[in-house]
């Protein structure tokens, strides 16, 4: 039930995991180096069932989707080539998952496109007026392809460092590899710049109608709580946090199974209408 395929957007191939069927969901990944759509969500998806239509992009830059000529990735980009992506599949509702940077480009795509998205969760997520480039995220960008670079990203991703396994790291290290060149023009230094490129303004979150779950790791260096979710609050329209305890900067990793209860539990309600 699962597939790869590849979607013409705007006259770029865009890479796409897709599973299941019925209402759709919209998952995009974060913006580590060697990060994928179907990397980052397939063990959720698969966790979901086939009873939801779930489509994870490589977004531009990351994975098999290049970056358009003449254009260098960015929050604009990413924004228009999601909604784009879902116009080509003739998707007119859907709701959206994004993690990190992928959770700024769900919500910017929120207050762009009111009508057609349902619901979001944002996790770990960037976005926020005013939060900080971190030391973890900064060095994140910068680590370098290959094992020793895959483990020093991978070890500031968890809290668990149980979980950097050898095999998580030559994965890692691998898909870094692969993408290293459409990678480093995406986030080259000064990299404070690409956080607050990934900024919404307070309009654009005011705008925003859809409901919104925001998850977050109490113990989250590379987006820290206070800094990067809780400022939200006070722009949401409708909104609601989930903090988890013991836990780092990737939820569906570190607290898989009650990651998923939060998510179809979320994304479940529209059923009821």
């Amino acid at each position: 039930m699962t597939a790869h395929r590849t979607v013409t957007v705007d006259g770029c191939p865009v890479h796409v995991f897709e599973s299941g069927a019925g209402p759709a969901v919209l998952m995009l990944h974060g913006s580590g180096p060697g990060t994928t759509g179907s990397g980052a969500w397939a063990a959720t998806a698969q966790a979901l069932g086939t009873s939801w239509h779930v489509l994870a992009p490589d977004q531009a830059g990351f994975g098999r989707t290049p970056v358009p000529a003449g254009t260098r990735g960015g929050l604009r980009l990413w924004t228009e080539q999601a909604g784009g992506l879902m116009d080509a599949l003739g998707i007119e509702q859907y709701a959206v998952v994004g993690h990190s940077m992928g959770g700024a480009v769900a919500l910017a795509l929120a207050a762009a496109r009111p009508e057609q998205v349902s619901r979001v969760v944002a996790v770990s997520t960037m976005g926020a007026p005013g939060a900080p480039l971190s030391a973890e995220l900064d060095a994140i960008w910068a680590a370098p392809a290959g094992p020793p670079g895959a483990r020093d990203m991978l070890s500031r991703l968890v809290l668990d460092q149980a979980l950097v396994t050898d095999a998580a790291v030559e994965a890692r290290a691998a898909a870094m590899r692969a993408g290293a060149a459409a990678f480093a023009s995406l986030f080259p230094p000064p990299r404070a710049r690409w956080a607050d490129d990934l900024t919404l303004p307070v309009q654009a979150l005011a705008a925003i109608r859809a409901p919104v779950l925001l998850v977050h790791g109490a113990e989250d260096r590379v987006t820290p709580l206070g800094a990067a979710t809780r400022p939200l609050l006070e722009h949401l329209a409708d909104v609601r946090l989930h903090v988890l305890g013991r836990c780092g900067h990737v939820p569906a990793i570190e607290h898989p199974h009650e990651f998923r209860h939060l998510l179809s539990g979320f994304l479940g309600r529209d059923r009821c209408h």
